[in-house]
């Protein structure tokens, strides 16, 4: 079994882990209306999913 031969310091663990590091949220734009979107959803916008109208917004 493999041992380690020194300690690794925490800079060198960050750096060897930083190409890993959350980006956050990647959005998509809608193409009906062009209102950014998360992936695989409805358009909270306008209610289009895959070219459908799915959710009717109507304001009151």
């Amino acid at each position: 079994m493999a041992l380690q031969q020194s300690k690794v310091s925490k800079m060198k663990k960050r750096m060897r882990l930083a190409p890993r590091r959350y980006k956050g949220v990647a959005t998509a734009s809608c193409p009906a209306c062009g209102a950014a979107r998360l992936p695989h959803r409805v358009c909270p916008t306008c209610g289009v999913y895959k070219g459908r109208q799915i959710v009717t917004n109507t304001a009151e």
